[in-house]
């Protein structure tokens, strides 16, 4: 397999071999192509509970059950100010 890469991605992985965590530029490339699997998975992952959580909010739904919208606002800024933390 042949792969072009910009001359900044070539000094990249050139600084990663030069640092001497890896032995070679393809260690690098492989380490990237794991990380971007991983990555997938993960996002794989998350879309997969987002659809089930969907699915059961539409469920509940269907059968009349209803939030109330403040609280329903304030569980939503909490998830998102603890995503975010866990981000700092």
């Amino acid at each position: 397999m042949n792969v072009s890469l910009t001359p900044e991605l070539e000094k990249f992985i050139a600084s990663k071999v030069e640092s001497g965590r890896y032995h070679s530029a393809s260690e690098v490339v492989r380490e990237a192509l794991r990380l971007l699997e991983e990555r997938d998975q993960v996002k794989t992952a998350q879309l997969t509970e987002f659809n089930q959580e969907l699915g059961r909010r539409l469920d509940a739904l269907d059968r009349g059950e209803r939030v109330e919208a403040n609280a329903a606002r304030s569980k939503l800024r909490r998830k998102s100010e603890a995503r975010r933390n866990l981000g700092a």
